[in-house]
């Protein structure tokens, strides 16, 4: 049997109904990943104000905070599951003189090898509370999440609201872990 002078068989098409299938799903997961919208920031930040210390309330996983179960603050230090106090020391600028200055770049290696780019990480200001007693932050690859607070604890409504304004810029919110943070 042929239709339009291909070929046609039945088993083939039962046997290549899966693939064509799962390639179509595929390009359109592809496609709709490629097509999110970017991450947008906040339109500006007063760092004189944004600095200061900062508790983690939560975070996506990352390797380089892998051994921190407790206590973290944004002096950057923590307690391991040892016991153990872990701090490093960092430095922020802003990304682009040109740029807003909630779009920053961190660095946690040693000074002298701040001349290598790669060293240097995002860290954009998400979401700021107008008093500044909390913050969402995280990078343009939607990799790295940090919900940030004054105090050690945050009220579980200001906490969803946070969670929900992550998860509408693309952010996979089901993988973020809470912070422990003991008085």
């Amino acid at each position: 049997m042929t239709q339009r002078g291909w070929p046609l068989s039945s088993a083939r098409a039962l046997r290549t109904t899966p693939f064509v299938l799962g390639a179509l799903a595929s390009l359109t997961a592809f496609a709709a990943q490629g097509h999110r919208s970017p991450v947008e920031v906040v339109p500006a930040v007063d760092l004189d104000r944004y600095a200061g210390k900062w508790y983690e309330i939560a975070r996506l996983p990352n390797r380089f905070q892998s051994d921190c179960v407790c206590c973290v603050t944004v002096v950057n230090e923590c307690r391991t599951g040892e016991g153990k106090s872990k701090a490093v020391e960092g430095e922020a600028k802003v990304a682009s003189r040109d740029g807003p200055s909630s779009k920053l770049k961190v660095r946690f290696a040693p000074r002298f090898l701040s001349f290598l780019g790669f060293v240097w990480g995002d860290y954009w200001i998400l979401d700021l509370a107008e008093d500044y007693s909390h913050a969402l932050v995280g990078s343009p690859d939607r990799n790295y999440l940090w919900v940030l607070a004054r105090d050690r604890k945050m009220a579980e409504e200001t906490y969803a609201e946070i969670q929900e304004k992550a998860a509408g810029m693309g952010f996979d919110t089901s993988r973020v872990q809470r912070t422990v943070q003991e008085e």
